[in-house]
């Protein structure tokens, strides 16, 4: 009796075992399960006609595409780890890898990384998904903030239109908002419904970084007078100079574009790929172009969180995942993604495409700004989801509707934030 129930027990197990992602049944072919986070239909268009390509010509390594939504993707990653149900080739951004990578979810690509791919993107891209001695994702496409701007507000006021070879300082972009405001109308409009990323981001510029690693290897927050720079000038904008409604900051990008057509706003600040929308939504004879953040002390540097593909921990065949991630990311689909994106290639050889040094749509001046994204201030700290929730968005936005000071401000970030933290790095 007990051999039988041991024998059941096995059949039941292999069953099972079949059933899983990453199996191969008998004389058939591995199958990988690819969930994408692609939402844009030419992005989800040029997600869907790769993986079919790569099944046409690999027989052997059959690849599914699942969708997945940004909306929700961090919880259902960790419930889909926890529950030993991951997808084996994971579509996310870097900054939601640290605790998957420090939780032991992903697998470490240290040795599985072809050569070419390892050497077309950027070291200070790989910087942001290596965390302590592993790399936990390839990242392949990031999006600078850029200030989209109406094109006959800003002539019509005889400003200077800033290049990346020429953009304006912080103290310029102030003066230039006030220019282009009057009765009804405001230079610009601030979308900070999440405002940590913008502000962090756009720090860098004015050499400000907020996360400082001590000797030991642990992260205090500390907020100097280049991180004021943003933040000081956004609340200015707003509670001084009356150039940016107060009412935006609670919107997300999207919600500002109604304004901007209709003359509210004369520039918004927003993530590269939002041009696409704006393509498609801006009213007949509407003229509008995109132009560089403003620079700081440490000129157009921001820092980005890129888009990246990393392969689960349990996932039983990572050579093959690791395979259609390199095929996925050759310069040719490399670009093939951008494009569908509106975003920009992190591959050295991609970036070289015509495509993306066009004007139309001012994919050009995006493109020049390539070389001085950073990682994103945030990207390797531990709790920082706990810390950006708790403490700094309320932080921030209370900061800018003028609740609070900038001392306060800083005290909320600093003793705050530095408690939250303190506990992940016991």
């Amino acid at each position: 009796m007990r051999t039988r129930s041991a024998t059941a027990l096995v059949v039941l197990l292999l069953l099972l075992a079949g059933c899983t992602s990453g199996a191969r049944t008998d004389g058939g072919p591995i199958t990988l399960r690819f969930q994408s986070l692609a939402w844009q239909q030419e992005s989800v268009t040029a997600n869907k006609e790769l993986v079919k390509e790569w099944n046409a010509s690999h027989p052997d390594i059959k690849v599914e595409y699942v969708q997945g939504s940004w909306d929700s993707v961090h919880d259902q990653l960790l419930t889909s780890f926890e529950g030993g149900e991951a997808p084996d080739i994971v579509h996310d951004a870097s900054d939601d890898l640290a605790d998957f990578a420090y939780g032991g979810y992903l697998a470490d690509l240290t040795g599985l990384l072809p050569a070419r791919l390892r050497s077309d993107i950027p070291e200070s891209s790989w910087e942001t998904t290596a965390f302590g001695n592993g790399v936990y994702g390839v990242p392949f496409l990031q999006e600078p903030r850029v200030l989209i701007a109406n094109a006959d507000r800003l002539r019509a006021a005889k400003v200077r239109i800033p290049t990346p070879e020429h953009p304006w300082s912080w103290a310029e972009f102030r003066q230039v908002a006030k220019r282009l405001s009057g009765p009804g109308r405001y230079g610009v409009a601030w979308p900070l419904k999440e405002p940590v990323s913008a502000t962090l981001n756009l720090s860098l510029s004015a050499g400000g970084r907020l996360f400082h690693r001590n000797a030991d290897g642990k992260v205090t927050v500390r907020f100097t007078a280049g991180d004021a720079v943003v933040p000081r000038t956004v609340h200015d904008q707003v509670a001084v100079d009356r150039s940016a409604p107060a009412s935006t900051l609670g919107s997300g990008s999207s919600d500002t574009l109604p304004g901007f057509f209709g003359g509210r706003y004369a520039m918004v600040p927003l993530g590269f790929s939002y041009r696409q929308q704006i393509a498609q939504q801006a009213p007949e004879g509407f003229r509008w172009e995109v132009l560089p953040a403003p620079s700081g002390a440490d000129g157009l540097t921001q820092g980005v969180s890129p888009q990246t593909l990393s392969v689960s921990a349990d996932c039983p065949h990572k050579k093959e995942a690791v395979a259609f991630i390199d095929f996925l990311l050759r310069p040719e689909n490399m670009v093939r993604l951008a494009l569908g994106d509106w975003m920009l290639p992190t591959g050295t050889e991609a970036l070289k495409d015509p495509a993306l040094h066009t004007t139309e749509n001012g994919w050009a001046t995006g493109t020049a700004l390539a070389a001085r994204l950073r990682p994103a201030p945030a990207q390797s700290v531990r709790g920082y989801p706990e810390w950006k929730d708790k403490v700094a968005t309320p932080a921030y936005q209370e900061y800018y509707s003028g609740a609070i000071g900038l001392a306060e401000l800083r005290r909320r970030l600093e003793r705050d934030g530095n408690l939250v933290l303190a506990r992940y790095q016991r």
